[in-house]
């Protein structure tokens, strides 16, 4: 159950009620997602032949505004990930404090094997089938995994000749020209290093200036969590990408290994480091891990390995219940996915405030405003922490169930 990130989600809620009970009621609908919608999508190939995908949306819960959620487009897509996303949507939105529910959407599919014409009919053909469930006050997509700014567009473009209306508040992560906000790019690995600074002066885990810190991914979110952490004095010395990873324990220079990506495909192979796997990567001695790729990573086998202080997930679901238990006990801190990794929402909102108020944001003033709000609900959480004594895991779905409570004058 621990490895099935629906099972987990549940388990998260349930121990955060233990100390702030709600009511049967409420826990009920937070346990169970508002709308579970499974569609077909018959798409025309470029060979003349016909395929079917598989699409799913999940509306988790929309007590403090629009259900809000990527779509993702990968092969193991099952309901059980997608729920466990929704229900993350609607926790990450209460944290960070954006007037949002939470939601999620996939299509089961390698968009590798498509063609860019196949791709859009299939982009198309998912809001063919669910465009009455979708809009700006009702259920907001976005870019998720093996999905961009390019798709978002066709995606509206689709909604807007079926509803006969403009409306680019219905769909975020949208190209610049397209309405997309400035920012938006950067903003969760942006709002990962936000919350990093405010450890570091509030000394938690006992790291500082000048601490090691290792990071299992490479993509969007982990560049730019790298880009920005380089600036607080902290020495990156472990990147690792989808086809291996490269350490060296004097620091490494992340602009050249993000220009030898960009030469090669891959970090390995990187001058004046060593190469390394995904295993030895999430226990090399440093002060700071930053899972930021897949889920999962950190297990009940492998935790009590992990040499860290400080653990900051930028990954969704990469803890499992059990390494969380060792790392409880093994005085690990952990800063969970529904707080570190909040920034992509938290800019999204922006976006869809701008659509709506047919505003345009320079890039400096977004990221000032997205720094506002992660360093808020960093001290939200961090009070939480401190008041009912718990981890900051716990702490976040306090400060979360408390809002979402709120919103729907909840009485336990």
């Amino acid at each position: 159950m621990s490895n099935n990130p629906w099972g987990r989600a549940k388990a998260h809620l349930k121990n955060a009620i233990k100390y702030f009970p709600v009511s049967p009621l409420l826990e009920a609908q937070l346990l169970n997602p508002d709308r579970i919608v499974q569609i077909s999508i018959p798409i025309k190939m470029d060979n003349g032949g016909v395929r079917v995908f598989e699409g799913l949306r999940v509306q988790h819960n929309n007590a403090r505004g629009p259900y809000k959620g990527g779509i993702r487009y990968h092969e193991k897509v099952d309901m059980d990930e997608i729920k466990a996303l929704s229900f993350w949507m609607t926790f990450k939105s209460a944290v960070v404090n954006v007037p949002f529910g939470g939601a999620k959407g996939g299509i089961v599919v390698n968009p590798k094997e498509l063609s860019e014409g196949e791709l859009e009919r299939l982009s198309r053909g998912y809001v063919a089938k669910l465009y009455k469930l979708f809009g700006p006050e009702l259920d907001v997509p976005a870019p998720d995994v093996n999905t961009n700014g390019k798709i978002m567009a066709w995606m509206l473009d689709e909604y807007e000749k079926l509803t006969g209306a403009r409306s680019p508040a219905t769909f975020t992560g949208k190209p610049i020209m397209q309405g997309g906000s400035e920012g938006r790019e950067e903003a969760t690995g942006f709002g990962g290093s936000v919350v990093l600074k405010k450890i570091l002066e509030s000394k938690i885990g006992g790291v500082s200036a000048g601490a090691t810190v290792a990071i299992q991914g490479f993509g969007n979110v982990a560049s730019h969590f790298a880009d920005t952490t380089k600036n607080l004095g902290l020495k990156i010395v472990a990147v690792l990408d989808s086809k291996g990873g490269i350490y060296n324990p004097g620091g490494l220079n992340i602009s050249k290994v993000e220009l030898h990506k960009k030469e090669t495909g891959a970090v390995k192979g990187f001058a004046g480091a060593s190469d390394t796997t995904n295993e030895e990567l999430l226990e090399l001695p440093v002060d700071i891990l930053v899972p930021a790729a897949l889920e999962n990573v950190l297990t009940g086998d492998n935790a009590g390995k992990v040499k860290a202080k400080l653990v900051i997930e930028m990954a969704n679901g990469p803890t499992t219940l059990e390494a969380d238990e060792i790392f409880d006990k093994t005085g690990v801190v952990v800063v969970p996915d529904i707080l570190a990794n909040s920034g992509g929402v938290a800019t999204s909102y922006f976006e869809w405030y701008q659509n709506m108020h047919g505003e345009k944001w320079a890039k400096k003033e977004v990221l000032n405003k997205l720094t506002s709000l992660m360093e808020s609900a960093f001290d939200a959480v961090n009070e939480a922490k401190i008041s009912y004594g718990t981890t900051f895991r716990t702490a976040a779905y306090i400060v979360a169930l408390e809002r979402i409570a709120a919103a729907g004058n909840d009485k336990a």
